[in-house]
């Protein structure tokens, strides 16, 4: 918990790096093979600017980095500044992120995909984040998270 609010709320980037290393021991093979493309969960612009960077994003850099992986592929963008996840219901969260991600116009969506972000606590997000891509035509996504809670 510590690890994750220093690098979302405190700015502490350097910790994507530890994190990454905790991390390799749980990364199943499937996640590594090479046609796997992976992509960080998106933020909102607003989100980002207030903030200066993505969480998810610096820790898939990192953990990429660690494996010796692909540099993490930027296939969604979030449509909708929603408010945040923290205190809201199962279904509350899911509704907040229907339809708040798309693939951009032009993407080619691969095959696999595997989602990083820093935090899965009910799956609201990456499903949805699943949902849109294997709509715009992936036929496996998997996703991957530094912490796992339950909230809801």
């Amino acid at each position: 918990r510590a690890s994750v609010h220093a690098l979302k709320y405190r700015g502490m980037r350097l910790v994507a790096e530890p994190m990454s290393r905790h991390l390799v021991s749980r990364l199943p093979i499937r996640f590594v093979e090479p046609e796997v493309v992976w992509t960080p969960v998106p933020l909102h612009w607003r989100r980002w600017l207030s903030r200066g960077y993505n969480q998810s994003a610096i820790l898939a850099r990192a953990l990429a980095d660690t494996v010796s992986h692909e540099s993490p592929r930027i296939l969604l963008r979030r449509r909708r500044n929603t408010p945040t996840q923290t205190a809201r219901s199962y279904r509350e969260r899911h509704a907040n992120v229907r339809n708040a991600f798309e693939v951009p116009h032009g993407m080619n969506v691969p095959e696999a995909v595997l989602l990083i972000d820093d935090v899965i606590t009910t799956g609201a997000t990456v499903e949805e984040c699943a949902r849109v891509l294997k709509d715009a035509g992936a036929k496996w996504v998997g996703a991957f998270a530094f912490g796992l809670t339950h909230n809801g």
